[in-house]
């Protein structure tokens, strides 16, 4: 291909050069072909594969081949059959061996994996059984043990004297006689009195825990593939307090629970259900750190 270009040298000669280009979009377009052929039949090879892996490489061939060359054959729709062939379903059972009512609220919110926020390309996980699904493993979160402590409520006293400031008084000489300024005017001073106060604290306390594991069961060999301990805890805590005297002796910190009253305890089954967002925390981390396939 010619192109003709007139140069201006310092705005007093102008030229005419001459430059040849050649065009290699179609050379680029048959390597293009090329390349994504050879990947193509290499990617058709693993998808006649019955290995997972296999599936999961071709589904990285053809993915190549949309990037370089898009809408090459049917590379698109082999997409969608490589990554459905290589995907790991995992049906979600909870199992309870506590010998304690677990909420059905609480099994419901673990269960719901919606909620979890998860993004992992080649694993699928239902908490109900499809028939269209063949489950390649099994997660089971086992609860085993649930500890309640019992209802606590301890008391302390406290004794607080502190002087203070109440108005103020005349400044006495040795003599018991008003002590006056150059003008002739009373000199007035800080009145201090010692003020004292009984403080009286009651801290409500019960706490839970509950520990168990989560267990990853390969459901065609039948043999556990890994565990991992899950343990959380919840801990209701209420201080309220009353006083006898003068308050003004209590230090500022203490002053708010002299507003609150004492409250009812928490049922153990709330207790348990306040256990589930540090438990699904636990299982998130869990199945976002675990890789099935290595």
């Amino acid at each position: 291909m010619d192109n003709f270009f007139l140069l201006n040298h310092n705005a007093q000669r102008v030229r005419e050069v001459r430059l040849n280009m050649k065009d290699y979009s179609s050379q680029i377009i048959a390597n293009k072909d090329k390349a994504s052929q050879h990947l193509y039949n290499n990617a058709s090879v693993l998808l006649k594969s019955n290995n997972k892996m296999d599936f999961r490489y071709a589904y990285d061939d053809f993915q190549e081949i949309e990037n370089i060359n898009p809408n090459f054959k049917d590379v698109r729709q082999l997409m969608d059959v490589a990554h459905q062939k290589g995907t790991d379903f995992v049906i979600v059972d909870m199992k309870n061996d506590t010998e304690k009512v677990i909420p059905n609220r609480l099994e419901t919110d673990l269960l719901n994996f919606s909620t979890y926020g998860l993004n992992n390309l080649w694993t699928v996980y239902h908490n109900t059984p499809t028939d269209q699904v063949k489950y390649d493993y099994n997660m089971l979160v086992n609860l085993r043990q649930i500890n309640i402590s019992p209802e606590q409520i301890k008391e302390r006293q406290i004794i607080k004297e502190k002087q203070i400031v109440d108005g103020k008084k005349n400044l006495l000489d040795n003599k018991g006689n008003v002590v006056k300024d150059s003008l002739g005017k009373t000199i007035q001073v800080d009145n201090l009195k010692t003020v004292r106060c009984e403080y009286y604290e009651f801290r409500q306390f019960k706490s839970v825990q509950v520990t168990g594991n989560v267990e990853y069961v390969n459901l065609n060999t039948k043999q556990l593939e890994d565990a991992f301990p899950v343990t959380s805890e919840f801990v209701f805590e209420h201080i309220y307090a009353t006083y006898r005297g003068d308050k003004r002796a209590l230090d500022t910190d203490l002053l708010p629970f002299l507003d609150r009253r004492g409250v009812p305890f928490p049922t153990e089954e709330q207790m348990i259900y306040d256990t589930g967002e540090d438990l699904k925390a636990q299982l998130k981390r869990i199945i976002n750190s675990y890789t099935i396939r290595r």
